[in-house]
């Protein structure tokens, strides 16, 4: 049978216990988690990720209610958005472009954002609404000021939270921006990935103000959530865990296509040399700690994995300041080679910062921090004195 309510239905209950049980969900947002329902900020059409397809699968409430409401109690991401709203029909598009976070992702960022009743809060990336929701249960309404760049999402948000009984300041506009009107904010979080950290959320934040937001390098796809506390002119703080989030939109990766930097018999007057580094070293995955580091120690450079073929497999280097390229491609029982052509020696830089990283015993993402200042960006490892520009 099939049931609508928070309180009737299991799988919502067993998912609060669970976020609980691994510290995920702090004990005093137990009641926001039981009155802000997830499954009513939710489209009736829907993409959750499936766990067998390993692929966002559709789901529509009105034909599958007893899936719908499953993939809403799981913690799993669920795509609400394609193509920026370009898309139409029931599969999939070509770009996720809004979504609900998994709950894991979403409590785990309020637990680091430290936040209380009556604090002021900026909230970048309505979304569906739901954690602008959640921020509301336990600031109040007036305290809560959410920002989304697409009309339509911001409408669909807005009508949900008010039929929720919740009512933050709903405001449609570029969130890079922030929204001064509603400024000193005691938090900003974010619920999008970031390539650079806005000046305008530093400069409305009070001193002692905490700024939280996945962040990350061009690098990879992935981000790790920075706690920055700010003072004056400057953010600062560490890293929490790895993250991956839908870019800002004014962030995204606009990347030439291959054939831009490698054009036909390119690798035929390429550098070639080898190197002992090896797929087993290398090819770690997305939210392993040194694919962020390396992003972090090799600037202006986007890396692309190709899956592996016939016990090869291809990794790519692409500048993003020229066009200089790197290919290592990594065999099974065999010698990696390295093609590598423009300015930089990108495979060189790469390399060297792996030895760099096992140097320092590998330390995960945790061990490393962010500073933001009017000058730029810099990130360290332990301490803000062991720096270098990002």
């Amino acid at each position: 049978m099939t049931t609508s309510t928070a309180q009737e239905r299991p799988g919502r209950k067993e998912l609060g216990r669970v976020l609980q049980d691994t510290g995920v969900m702090a004990p005093d947002w137990a009641p926001t988690f039981a009155a802000v329902d997830r499954a009513a900020f939710l489209p009736d059409l829907m993409w959750p990720f499936g766990a067998e397809q390993q692929a966002t699968v559709p789901v529509d409430k009105a034909r599958e209610p007893d899936a719908w409401y499953a993939a809403a109690d799981r913690d799993a991401p669920i795509v609400t958005q394609w193509d920026d709203g370009a898309h139409t029909g029931t599969e999939p598009g070509q770009v996720s472009t809004s979504s609900s976070s998994m709950p894991s992702v979403v409590y785990g960022l309020l637990r680091d954002l430290d936040v209380d009743e009556g604090m002021a809060v900026l909230d970048v990336g309505t979304g569906t609404g739901e954690t602008a929701g959640a921020l509301t249960h336990r600031c109040g309404g007036r305290a809560v000021t959410t920002v989304e760049v697409d009309p339509a999402v911001s409408r669909l948000a807005g009508e949900r939270l008010g039929a929720a009984g919740l009512h933050p300041g709903i405001v449609v506009g570029d969130g890079f921006a922030g929204h001064a009107d509603s400024a000193p904010y005691d938090r900003v979080l974010a619920t999008v990935g970031l390539r650079r950290i806005p000046g305008a959320w530093v400069e409305q934040t009070r001193p002692g103000g905490i700024v939280v937001a996945p962040w990350g390098t061009h690098f990879t796809h992935a981000d790790a959530v920075a706690r920055l506390v700010v003072q004056g002119e400057t953010a600062s703080g560490r890293f929490t865990r790895p993250v991956e989030f839908m870019k800002l939109r004014a962030q995204r990766l606009r990347l030439p296509g291959h054939s831009a930097y490698v054009p036909a018999d390119a690798q035929e007057s390429a550098d070639r040399s080898g190197t002992d580094v090896t797929a087993a070293e290398f090819v770690t995955g997305p939210y392993t700690a040194l694919p962020f580091v390396l992003g972090l120690r090799v600037r202006n450079c986007v890396q692309v994995v190709a899956p592996v073929d016939d016990g090869a497999q291809p990794v790519w280097f692409y500048g993003l300041t020229d066009k200089s390229w790197a290919c290592t491609v990594f065999r099974d029982g065999g010698a990696a080679r390295v093609w590598q052509a423009g300015p930089r020696r990108l495979w060189d830089e790469v390399e060297a910062a792996c030895r760099w990283w096992a140097a320092r015993g590998e330390p995960d993402h945790t061990r490393f921090g962010l500073t933001v200042t009017p000058e730029g960006h810099r990130a360290w490892l332990d301490t803000p004195d062991d720096s270098w520009p990002v």
